[in-house]
């Protein structure tokens, strides 16, 4: 690897282990193996190196809840599928919970940093087509809207899951209860499916 790349694991690393506002260019370096100067040279600041580096982890932690069956073999109920996936990522919490921290962090600072913000806009929306594909099934090219749509619906429940999972992981919803939660909306308010009400 060069320096760039160094660079960028080293963000990573210091990004998990120190969090965004902690995080110093010696500290980066310390991790990279490399020198100041080169924070500058490769990314043009260490607030665009992080930004960056937050984006790869964030990325990386995402590509964990792909379809892990490669497509045919997926269920072929949605409710299934949507179970299946939020098993995986509740599941992984114990090892994934650096980066749920991170995320929390990154979020109390998107109003004071602009820099930030612009950088997440673009990752955001492709994050949204990704937890529509793997969290519903939903194909972004064949039917954007739709995905665009259920992409937003997952984005909303994933940040307060990982509220809850922070907070108090003994009562935190699992899998089964967000699809039982699920259910319920689609039967409506509680009715029985067939009640007329």
């Amino acid at each position: 690897m060069g320096h760039r790349e160094d660079l960028l694991e080293g963000a990573k690393r210091c990004l998990l282990e120190k969090g965004y506002a902690r995080t110093t260019a010696r500290d980066i370096v310390a991790a990279s193996g490399t020198n100041l100067a080169s924070i500058g040279y490769h990314y043009g600041s260490k607030d665009a190196l992080l930004n960056l580096a937050f984006i790869k982890l964030t990325e990386e932690w995402g590509e964990r809840f792909e379809d892990p069956a490669g497509g045919p073999e997926a269920p072929a109920a949605p409710l299934d599928q949507f179970r299946e996936t939020w098993e995986r990522v509740i599941g992984s919490y114990e090892q994934t919970r650096a980066v749920w921290q991170l995320q929390m962090e990154v979020i109390s600072r998107i109003d004071s940093d602009p820099e930030l913000r612009k950088a997440l806009i673009g990752p955001q929306r492709a994050g949204r087509d990704g937890l529509a594909e793997s969290m519903m099934g939903v194909d972004p090219e064949a039917d954007p809207e739709r995905a665009r749509v259920a992409g937003l619906f997952c984005q909303a429940l994933l940040a307060g899951v990982m509220v809850q999972w922070l907070m108090d992981p003994e009562s935190a919803p699992s899998a089964q209860d967000l699809t039982e939660g699920l259910k319920l909306v689609l039967e409506g308010r509680g009715q029985a499916p067939g009640d007329p009400r």
